[in-house]
């Protein structure tokens, strides 16, 4: 694995093209966000889809979620209800994760026996910035295997992740909170999980 530091506000250029080609060449990326470390690689990759679901315990029943730059790129892989837009306006950019029904432009390895999707906007430079690079949504899980806490400590990912993931975005020490998971599938928001993101 290769391992880059990359400033956590003026992020370099040459690091950005790098991760943008690793990720065109099917490859996982290891990158920060506003919450914890993630893991990605290109959403429509079926293969690198694949090595992202061995390395979290070939479980294709767990949500996979992914980045997107704004809300406008959201409503081409989900669709969004006005109650639904309302409260993601209101709370992204930001450490939220928000279940969605899937349309047909999200890949079918994402959808194994669910019609939902797992979308993030998260309010981080490097990520927009990474985003911009490659020009398409990126998945994004955290960075830890199976039945594994969240890692935080750079030595301690590049050790978890040398022989799995091909490029490590090191800006420094991560997150241990993981973003807040919110169903909008529904009439009515449901609170999945409660992480770094609060809720008004």
């Amino acid at each position: 694995m290769k391992r880059l530091t990359i400033h956590p506000v003026n992020p370099q250029g040459r690091h950005l093209k790098t991760a943008a080609d690793v990720l065109r060449s099917g490859g996982l990326v290891v990158y920060p966000t506003d919450s914890v470390y993630g893991l990605g690689c290109d959403l429509f990759n079926k293969k690198a889809v694949e090595r992202i679901y061995q390395i979290k315990g070939n479980d294709k029943r767990k949500l996979l979620s992914f980045i997107c730059p704004d809300l406008k790129r959201i409503s081409e892989y989900a669709y969004v209800s006005n109650s639904a837009y309302k409260i993601m306006r209101h709370l992204l950019p930001g450490p939220y994760t928000f279940i969605l029904t899937a349309t047909k432009q999200v890949p079918r390895i994402l959808l194994e026996n669910r019609k939902t999707v797992g979308i993030r906007v998260p309010d981080n430079t490097i990520c927009h910035a990474l985003l911009s690079a490659f020009g398409s949504p990126i998945i994004s899980t955290s960075a830890c295997p199976a039945n594994q806490g969240f890692l935080a400590d750079p030595d301690e990912i590049e050790r978890t992740f040398t022989k799995t993931v091909d490029l490590f975005l090191d800006a420094g020490p991560g997150g241990l909170e993981p973003s807040t998971i919110v169903d909008l599938t529904e009439e009515n928001p449901i609170l999945v999980r409660q992480g770094k993101g609060p809720l008004p």
